[in-house]
C-alpha cells in the first residue's frame, strides 16, 4: 500500500493481497466479538412485544470488548447500566456496519480500493475499533517504545498496529485534501 490519494469525489488505494487479508481478517474477529457479545443478551419479553432492542445492563468482562463498548458513567454504576441497556444495541449495530462496509469494499485478493467520503468515514470507524482492539491486547501505551525487542512475542504485532496506524492516518489525510 502506497497510502490513500483523493481522486476527484473518492478516494483510492492499492492493497495488496496479503495486506488485504490482515485488514479483512482483524475486521472480521472484531466483528465476531461484537456478535458473540449481541448474542450473549438475555432474551427480553418487553423487547420482544414492543420491538425495543434492550442490550445487557453489565459491562463486557472481556478487556477488549471493554475497551470497545466503554462504561457509559463511570461513576453511577446504576445510571451506566441502563444507559448501556439503551443504547449499547446501537452502538454495536454501528461498529457492525461499519466492519460490514471494510468488508464489502476490501477485495479479500487485494487489488484497487475505491471510496466515496462516507465509505472512507466508515472504514476509519472500522480502523479505530481495530487499533482499539489490537492496541488492548498488546497493551500499548503512550510510553511504549517504537519497536519492541525481537524475542518479545508482542513485536511482529505492534509493527501491524503501526501499519493500522499508518493507514489511518494516510485516510484522513486524503479526506482532508478536498
Amino acid at each position: 500500500m502506497n497510502g490513500w490519494r483523493r481522486r476527484g469525489a473518492l478516494v483510492v488505494t492499492t492493497l495488496s493481497e496479503r495486506e488485504a487479508g490482515l485488514l479483512r481478517g482483524l475486521v472480521g474477529q472484531v466483528r465476531d466479538m461484537l456478535a458473540a457479545r449481541t448474542a450473549t443478551t438475555p432474551q427480553d419479553e418487553l423487547a420482544e412485544l414492543t420491538g425495543i432492542t434492550a442490550g445487557p445492563t453489565t459491562a463486557p468482562t472481556d478487556r477488549v470488548l471493554a475497551r470497545l463498548l466503554p462504561d457509559f458513567h463511570r461513576e453511577d454504576l446504576t445510571l451506566s447500566g441502563g444507559l448501556r441497556a439503551l443504547h449499547e444495541p446501537e452502538l454495536v449495530a454501528v461498529k457492525d456496519g461499519v466492519a460490514g462496509m471494510v468488508l464489502d469494499t476490501c477485495p479479500a485478493r487485494g487489488g484497487r480500493i475505491r471510496l466515496s467520503d462516507e465509505q472512507a468515514q466508515a472504514w476509519l470507524t472500522a480502523l479505530n475499533d481495530v487499533r482499539l482492539a489490537l492496541g488492548t491486547v498488546l497493551e500499548v501505551t503512550e510510553d511504549m517504545p517504537d519497536e519492541l525487542p525481537a524475542e518479545d512475542p508482542r513485536a511482529p504485532h505492534l509493527v501491524v498496529y503501526h501499519w493500522l496506524t499508518w493507514v489511518q492516518e494516510s485516510l484522513i489525510q486524503a479526506l482532508a485534501s478536498t
